[in-house]
């Protein structure tokens, strides 16, 4: 199995055709999927044909993926995943920060530690300059995840949700982080 980074407690990898299952339980569970589709279920057909896809899609700017895999360390649990996809395809330069995690890892900062470590190594090796993630105003926990992970708020904007959900109508948050001022704090 390749690593792309490993952390305490963490370790990210690639996804493979074998993560079906994780995935397709990870996006059938209503509370994970809250705040991305209003907790509606996913099909197996959809985890095939959109979600694995998108999740194994190289990007040629950083040679890389931008979606991994993360276990738990000592077991390999699966727990979810980590997004850190460059927005333009030819520029490593801005790039955004997203997880998603299964329940049973909730509430225990292993959101804020795959995501440090991920800043940490797109500044030092990625050629990363900024770092930006988005979620819904209401959606309190990974907002506070983006502020523990070193991002601040930078605006509340209303997106254009093709379907409406629970708390969209008080729109959503961007956050973001300067290699510049990581630099400094660190």
């Amino acid at each position: 199995m390749h690593v792309f980074l490993e952390t305490e407690r963490l370790v990210l990898r690639p996804f493979t055709g074998t993560d079906v299952d994780d995935l397709f339980a990870l996006d059938n569970d209503p509370d994970v999927m809250c705040f991305i589709n209003g907790g509606r279920p996913t099909s197996r057909e959809a985890i095939h044909a959109q979600t694995l896809p998108r999740l194994l899609r190289d990007y040629p700017c950083f040679g890389t993926r931008g979606y991994w895999a993360a276990g738990e360390r000592g077991t390999g649990t699966f727990l979810g995943w980590f997004e850190f996809r460059p927005l333009d395809d030819d520029s490593p330069a801005v790039v955004e920060l997203g997880y998603r995690l299964n329940k049973a890892a909730w509430n225990k900062g292993y959101a804020t530690e795959g995501s440090r470590a991920l800043i940490r190594k797109g500044f030092t090796d990625l050629g990363v300059e900024r770092v930006t993630a988005n979620t819904m105003a209401v959606n309190t926990r990974s907002r506070r995840v983006m502020e523990k992970a070193g991002l601040s708020f930078l605006r509340h904007f209303t997106g254009d949700w093709p379907e409406a959900i629970a708390g969209s109508e008080h729109g959503e948050v961007e956050y973001d982080l300067d290699r510049a001022v990581w630099e400094h704090f660190r």
